[in-house]
């Protein structure tokens, strides 16, 4: 592996590169002596006006989807003329959105289907990255532009190949030798048979994880409004403050419970190959932020989270004592949904766990209905507090039971992962548990 690899991988969202200016401020960022790939998301808006767009050909309204290709085209005119001083580079950014709407267009006179759909989703992408280089050549900045398409590939099964991926990047790097800064397509990507596809929602962030781990990065920086994970969610509580440093396990878990900063699945490729995840804010680039490594730091409780639309299930069996197989038929059924269980707590009797999809309830009920007493509660929240719960550690349960001594808890989960407790709670509590939380480990 040659030592142009020593680059580290920087990814900015949709805010980040969402108008001129933050394009014109993303340069004080990327340009300087480090050898870096730059994962660039759309700007943002961009993918919602594209689904709506696609909305409108699914649905025959050409009409309406001709007008949203027009308005969303004006939005980009305009952000050009503010983006770019000389003729040339103007000339060059109207060509480009013109190629990509012209694009946009074809659909309302031809038929249209879920693979077209995932194209007109690209197009975000492509339109924000190649705006960004031409920026940079203005600039007289040398730069390369890495076609996402040419090396991100996912599987029949819509995981990400990261042998492929692996192969076909590292064959597109060495074509620039002595090459410094390369800009690339996040989200976007080819699937097993070569068509445009994406990496779902939380994609940059992958394709940043992904990149990272291919090349064997130093670091992923993922640049977001946020100044990194924050230890109870702002929105919800006055005072929290960002955490410094999280192992991958902590910033899973309150990724998966609900901190809207990371999707929990984007962080396992860097994980793989041990490569820490640096959460930092493009609006304040000097702080902190959040480390997310190896490295476990053992100070207590750090960070809460919390999961809505919750449904809890008592599962009550029909015989007295928890019989031989019962629980293997209860599990058979929410495999056989494909639905995914959170929680779980289980008596001499009794079984009660939650689910965040409620999609097949009504067919889980009736197949569980046949062997046992079916209660459920909808609406329910989950309250996650993360933090260093090893067998070891006094007293962390009793200061989080504490902190809830108002509030009803309907089941607690604890014992499952060394850092994580979990309750359920009615979702209506949701903010006053937060807010008791924050009081009781946090002293705010």
């Amino acid at each position: 592996m040659n030592t142009q690899h020593k680059m580290k991988v920087l990814k900015f969202g949709g805010t980040s590169v969402g108008s001129a200016e933050r394009m014109h401020a993303l340069v004080q960022l990327v340009v300087n002596d480090e050898a870096k790939i730059v994962v660039l998301s759309a700007m943002s808006g961009t993918t919602n006006a594209l689904v709506e767009i696609a909305n409108a050909l699914y649905a025959k309204n050409t009409a309406q989807a001709t007008t949203l290709i027009n308005t969303l085209e004006e939005k980009y005119k305009n952000e050009l003329k503010r983006l770019y001083i000389t003729e040339t580079a103007l000339q060059k950014g109207n060509n480009l959105v013109k190629f990509h709407f012209d694009y946009l267009r074809s659909f309302t006179l031809d038929m249209f289907t879920a693979n077209e759909e995932k194209a007109i989703l690209a197009q975000g992408e492509l339109l924000s990255t190649a705006m960004f280089h031409y920026y940079l050549e203005e600039m007289n900045v040398s730069s390369v532009l890495l076609p996402a398409l040419n090396f991100m590939r996912i599987d029949e099964n819509d995981e990400p190949d990261l042998k492929s991926i692996e192969t076909h990047l590292n064959e597109e790097l060495e074509k620039y030798p002595g090459q410094k800064l390369f800009i690339t397509q996040g989200y976007i990507c080819r699937n097993a048979f070569g068509e445009i596809d994406n990496l779902k929602r939380g994609g940059s962030d992958y394709t940043a994880s992904l990149i990272g781990a291919a090349i064997y990065a130093p670091e992923v920086q993922i640049w977001t409004d946020i100044d990194g994970m924050h230890n109870n969610d702002p929105r919800i509580v006055d005072k929290t403050h960002p955490i410094h440093e999280l192992s991958f396990d902590e910033a899973a878990e309150l990724a998966y419970f609900g901190a809207k900063i990371l999707h929990p699945t984007c962080i396992l490729p860097a994980q793989k190959r041990k490569i820490p995840v640096l959460l930092l804010n493009t609006m304040q680039p000097s702080a902190k932020g959040t480390t997310i490594s190896e490295k476990t730091t053992e100070n207590g409780i750090k960070a809460v989270a919390a999961k809505d639309g919750i449904t809890a299930i008592n599962i009550k069996s029909d015989r007295m004592l928890l019989a031989h197989g019962f629980l293997r038929s209860v599990f058979d059924i929410f495999e056989r949904y494909k639905t995914p269980i959170d929680m779980i707590t289980t008596s001499e009797v009794a079984v009660s766990l939650t689910i965040d999809s409620s999609k097949y309830l009504k067919e889980i009920v009736k197949e569980l209905e046949e062997f046992s007493d079916v209660t459920v509660d909808e609406n329910q929240s989950i309250i996650c507090i993360v933090g260093d719960f090893g067998s070891e550690t006094k007293g962390c349960a009793l200061k989080v039971l504490n902190a809830l001594k108002e509030i009803p808890i309907r089941m607690i989960s604890y014992g499952g992962s060394p850092n994580n407790v979990s309750l359920l709670i009615k979702g209506s509590l949701k903010k006053d548990a937060l807010v008791a939380l924050n009081k009781g480990l946090f002293n705010y």
